[in-house]
C-alpha cells in the first residue's frame, strides 16, 4: 500500500504583513515618565518635546503634534481660510485622507494626474490646470502635493508653478518622513507640511500626525484650533469653531522614542528595496519605482509595475499568488478621480491621452516592506513572485534561494 503525502496548504505559513510597527525598545521609558508625572491627558512635556525635536529634525521653525495626518491637512486648509465654493488642487494617486479635508471645508477638489518618473503630481498637468483656473478667474486656494510611498515629487517644478500663481502648497508627506529632495527634508518646501504616525508608517505613535511650518504664528493658531479653540479666559469661552485634534502625552512619548531611530528605519527599508530589486529585477515586465535624481527616498513601501506588453503575467495574478501564500501585498492607490466619492470632480491627466495614475493602478503592486521584515520572510515573498512569473521566463531559467529551486 502506497501512502500519499498529505498536501499542506500554503496558508499554514505565518502571515507576512505589508508594514508592521517596529518599536525601538525605549518607548516604555517615555511612557513610564508620563505615568510617574500622572500626565496622561492630551498635552504635556512629551508633546512639547516631540514637536521641538521634529521641527529640529526636518529643519523648520515650528510643529504641532496632532491626532492624525488627516487632522494636520484639515488644519492647514483652515489656516488658509479654505471655505465653501473654493477649489483645492490635489494629487489623484493617493489615499482618500489627502482629499477628505477639502470636503470638510465645503470646497471642491480638482485632481492632478501623476507623471511617470516619480509617480507623483505631474507638473505638466498642474500647469494646464493653473492656466485654466486663470481663464475662469478662480485660482485654487491651495495645492496638496503628495509624496507617494516615500518618493518625493518634482518639487522644483511644482514650487515654481505655484509661486508663479501665488498659490500656497501643502505637502502631504505622510509616507515620506526621512525622505530628502536635494538634501532638504520632504514636507519642508510648501507653506505647510504634514506627517503621519499611523501604525504602518516608517515611525509610529500608534496613531497621530504632525503639522509643520516656518510660519510660527500660524502654527500657534493651529494649536489653538486643535484644542477646541478655547479663548484666553478663566472660564470656558469659545468664539469660533475648534477641534479635538491634539496628541496625548503618552502617544507623544512613543513618537519621541521612534524619532530617535528614524535613520535606522530608513536604512532598513532601503535595504529591503535593494534586495527586491536585485533578486526580481530580471523578471520580464517588472519596473520598480526609481528615485528621482538628487533625492533619497525612505522607501516606505517597495513598489513595482508589471507591464502587460512584456510578460504573460499580470499584476492581479501576482497579487493572487501572494495572497494564496498568506503574504499581504496590495495594488497601488486607486486614483481619487475614479472613486465614487469624487465622481463629479474635475481631473487633469498628464497628457491628453496619457493617464499615468490609472496605468499605475492597473499595473502597480506594493510589497511587504517593513523595517522589521526578516530576510527569510523576504525570500519567501521573492520566491512566490518568481513562481508567478515562471511561465514568462525563458526555458531553462531558474532561481535558487538556499537549497530550493524555483
Amino acid at each position: 500500500m502506497i501512502k500519499r503525502k498529505k498536501r499542506v496548504s500554503l496558508l499554514t505559513e505565518p502571515r507576512i504583513n505589508l508594514s508592521l510597527p517596529h518599536m525601538s525598545g525605549t518607548e516604555m521609558e517615555y511612557i513610564e515618565a508620563a505615568f510617574e508625572m500622572n500626565w496622561i491627558a492630551p498635552l504635556g512635556p512629551n508633546v512639547d518635546r516631540f514637536e521641538q525635536e521634529m521641527a529640529e529634525r526636518v529643519g523648520v521653525k515650528d510643529a504641532v503634534a496632532l491626532s492624525s495626518g488627516t487632522a494636520a491637512i484639515h488644519l492647514a486648509l483652515c489656516l488658509m481660510n479654505v471655505t465653501r465654493g473654493d477649489t483645492v488642487f490635489c494629487s489623484t494617486l493617493t489615499f482618500v485622507a489627502s482629499a477628505n479635508p477639502i470636503l470638510y471645508q465645503g470646497a471642491e477638489p480638482v485632481f492632478i494626474d501623476s507623471e511617470p518618473d516619480s509617480w507623483n503630481m505631474s507638473p505638466q498637468a498642474l500647469k494646464r490646470a493653473m492656466e485654466d483656473a486663470v481663464l475662469r478667474g478662480k485660482l485654487p486656494k491651495a495645492v496638496i502635493v503628495v509624496h507617494l510611498y516615500g518618493q518625493s515629487s518634482q518639487m522644483d517644478a511644482i514650487v515654481q508653478i505655484c509661486n508663479a500663481y501665488e498659490v500656497p502648497i501643502i505637502e502631504d508627506a505622510a509616507e515620506s518622513l526621512g525622505t530628502t529632495y536635494k538634501n532638504k527634508a520632504s514636507g519642508t518646501f510648501g507653506k505647510y507640511g504634514i506627517y503621519s504616525f499611523n501604525g504602518n508608517k516608517i515611525i509610529t505613535t500608534s496613531g497621530g500626525g504632525m503639522l509643520i511650518s516656518n510660519d510660527v504664528e500660524s502654527i500657534q493658531r493651529a494649536r489653538f484650533l486643535a484644542t477646541q479653540a478655547r479663548d484666553q479666559a478663566r472660564h470656558y469661552q469659545h468664539s469660533e469653531i475648534g477641534f479635538n485634534y491634539r496628541m496625548s502625552n503618552i502617544v507623544a512619548g512613543i513618537g519621541r522614542s521612534q524619532l530617535r531611530v528614524l535613520e535606522e528605519r530608513v536604512a532598513a527599508r532601503r535595504q529591503v528595496f535593494d534586495r527586491y530589486e536585485r533578486l526580481l529585477g530580471d523578471l520580464p515586465g517588472i519596473q520598480f519605482m526609481q528615485e528621482l535624481k538628487n533625492t533619497r527616498s525612505n522607501r516606505w513601501l517597495t513598489t513595482f509595475t508589471v507591464s502587460p506588453e512584456a510578460t504573460d503575467t499580470t499584476a492581479d495574478e501576482v497579487l493572487r499568488t501572494l495572497e494564496e501564500a498568506n503574504i499581504e501585498a496590495r495594488p497601488v492607490w486607486k486614483p481619487l478621480h475614479l472613486q465614487p466619492l469624487f465622481y463629479d470632480a474635475t481631473y487633469y491627466p498628464h497628457q491628453e491621452n496619457l493617464h499615468v495614475a490609472e496605468q499605475l493602478f492597473q499595473t502597480g503592486i506594493c510589497l511587504p516592506s517593513g523595517s522589521n521584515l526578516m530576510e527569510e520572510q523576504q525570500f519567501r515573498v521573492i520566491t512566490c513572485i518568481r513562481k508567478a512569473f515562471k511561465r514568462s521566463l525563458p526555458n531553462g531559467s531558474f532561481f535558487i534561494i538556499g537549497k530550493r529551486e524555483v
